[in-house]
């Protein structure tokens, strides 16, 4: 996608909201022109919340919402924009067609809700069809339409209305594995299409590594990491962000090439450290033994199997210890080992294949 991050944001937004039994969302948001960002979190972190806010669904407790310079939201002035005057376009996970409707005028529904007549929306509506490969299933209503053609015309709804933003709220999640492939790669044509700006709220990291430009990290209601992908993947500063990019992660404080982990337990690492620092391996990276290994890896440490399950090609093997780990195996080396829950094992992992990065403050 082409990088617009130094236009002037189309989304400003400090959303801040409180309800429930003590759950405040405070969440800083930025956009540009043409940029997809993408919006994770675990379950409860406040990925819904922030997508209603900033679709008028849910009144801010504080902050601001600004879109393409017009204020929509902001409580200290009492201003708050009803949805259907804001110039947002929304994809909802179960995407939310009128049953009753046809293809067509579910599309044309935007455009006629903004006072276009409804020839010219039936018009623009038919379009948005042949964009989205659907030209052929205007008369089809929402029960005659796959997963896939039921998302493509919420899409084509959404956009229909030239939003200044697009919200997405898990638009592949409903679709099955082959189904979701496809449209993942198509929606990834439509939004480097689309001038505005774009959220993405997702639990899938694929989904936002493919489609987004940026992630914004957030947990317990606040961002806890954003950047673009590399620098994601490359320096977790989290459990859910490691575990999201498939890497084992520990904090600890580094003297040269050792880190105290708990107070305890030492990794000899690869860099040069001093302070505070994150410490992170992938599971690749973590040899199983039967017996306490002599030679070239330079941490070893007794560990117990939890628990052992399919990944991918290879077995995850969760390891309870001094740290806590995951290791990846083949098939063949399990039953080489004969790995069972409960086995005591020893678990390696050469100096060279960890990294050491600074940690924040706190």
């Amino acid at each position: 996608m082409t990088d617009r991050r130094t236009d002037p944001p189309l989304l400003q937004a400090h959303l801040v909201v409180e309800y429930g039994a003590g759950f405040r969302l405070d969440v800083d948001l930025s956009i540009a022109p043409g940029e997809v960002v993408a919006l994770l979190g675990p379950n409860g972190a406040g990925k819904t919340t922030a997508l209603r806010a900033l679709a008028g669904l849910l009144p801010l407790t504080g902050g601001r919402i600004e879109v393409a310079g017009s204020v929509l939201d902001d409580p200290d002035s009492r201003l708050w924009t009803p949805t259907e005057r804001r110039s947002i376009g929304v994809v909802f996970q179960d995407y939310l067609l009128f049953p009753h409707l046809t293809a067509l005028d579910n599309v044309a529904f935007g455009p006629r809700s903004h006072g276009m007549s409804k020839r010219a929306a039936r018009e623009l509506a038919a379009a948005w069809l042949v964009r989205v490969g659907l030209a052929g299933h205007a008369r089809r209503k929402p029960r005659q339409l796959s997963g896939g053609q039921a998302q493509r015309v919420a899409l084509a709804r959404a956009l229909a209305i030239e939003p200044a933003l697009l919200l997405l709220d898990e638009p592949l999640a409903a679709l099955d594995a082959r189904t979701r492939l496809d449209t993942r790669a198509a929606l990834h044509r439509h939004l480097s299409e689309h001038p505005g700006a774009t959220l993405l709220v997702t639990h899938d990291p694929l989904d936002a590594l493919v489609l987004a430009d940026r992630l914004v990290i957030v947990e317990d209601g606040r961002v806890v990491q954003h950047g673009d992908a590399a620098t994601i993947t490359a320096q977790p500063r989290t459990d859910y962000v490691a575990r999201l990019v498939g890497l084992n992660l520990y904090r600890g404080r580094a003297e040269r090439h050792t880190v105290t982990i708990g107070g305890e337990f030492r990794l000899v690492v690869a860099e040069p450290s001093h302070g505070d620092v994150f410490v992170a391996f992938p599971p690749a990276a973590v040899a199983l033994h039967r017996h306490q290994p002599d030679g070239s890896p330079r941490n070893t440490w007794p560990a117990t199997i939890s628990t052992i399950q399919r990944h991918g090609d290879n077995l995850r093997v969760q390891l309870d210890g001094p740290i806590n780990a995951a290791a990846d195996i083949t098939p063949a080396a399990a039953t080489q080992l004969r790995l069972v829950p409960g086995q005591r094992v020893w678990a390696a992992v050469k100096a060279a294949e960890t990294r050491a990065y600074p940690a924040y403050p706190g």
